[in-house]
């Protein structure tokens, strides 16, 4: 017997994960932060937006592959990407992200301790 877990409860348990990662609802979504800040946050259950390190990695991404990203330009001033989570997403890809996003925002305290 096979068991789906849901993209979004997949999301959870990978930013969960993380080292002093906490699960927010704002506006009715799940949204992931660590100290404060967010990190990932869904905006429906096909997709998860994080943060880039720059507008550069930004436009890098959504150009490199337009199936899986898109713009998330509405998450405030610091740049994000959205990633599509239907069809057969890449896990591995979005794991990598998801904790990429959690290193531009983790504190030093948490980086310097070895992160994740």
């Amino acid at each position: 017997m096979t068991t789906d877990v849901a993209p979004l409860d997949r999301v959870r348990a990978i930013a969960l994960l993380l080292p002093e990662a906490e699960e927010r609802e704002v506006d009715g979504r799940p949204v992931f932060v660590v100290d404060d800040m967010p990190f990932a946050q869904a905006i429906d259950d096909e997709t998860v937006c994080v943060r880039t390190a720059d507008a550069e990695e930004q436009a890098d991404a959504l150009e490199s592959d337009p199936d899986t990203y898109e713009p998330a330009d509405d998450l405030g001033p610091d740049p994000w990407i959205g990633l599509t989570l239907s069809g057969e997403p890449d896990w591995t890809l979005i794991e990598d992200r998801i904790a990429h996003s959690w290193e531009l925002v983790a504190p030093e305290r948490l980086l310097e301790a070895g992160g994740r």
